[in-house]
């Protein structure tokens, strides 16, 4: 299994993070099988674009909340890690309280 679990909604609160604050935390490496997504559905354009990060962030953003770690935004980052073989990706993580 790739991730933790697959699920289709953000079950933590509203944290208002844009993306300002998002790149003031600093990337770590977080184990896929830690992942629990927040979409279900994958652009497959997004995942085999080459510059897919063109207009956004380099690394993936997670919520760690009640012990899960949700992928808020890059499943297809994850993805391609996962394709890759690799059971890392790196992400920016916000810690909810």
């Amino acid at each position: 299994m790739i991730f933790k679990r697959v699920g289709d909604s953000r079950p933590y609160p509203d944290h208002g993070y844009v993306q300002k604050q998002w790149a003031a935390l600093a990337p770590q490496q977080i184990r896929l099988d830690w992942l629990v997504t927040t979409k279900r559905m994958l652009d497959l354009e997004a995942l085999l674009e080459e510059d897919s990060t063109f207009y956004g962030d380099l690394f993936a953003h997670v919520v760690k909340w009640r012990g899960d770690y949700y992928l808020e935004d890059g499943l297809h980052r994850a993805l391609r890690a996962a394709l890759q073989q690799r059971q890392t990706v790196h992400a920016r993580v916000l810690e909810l309280k």
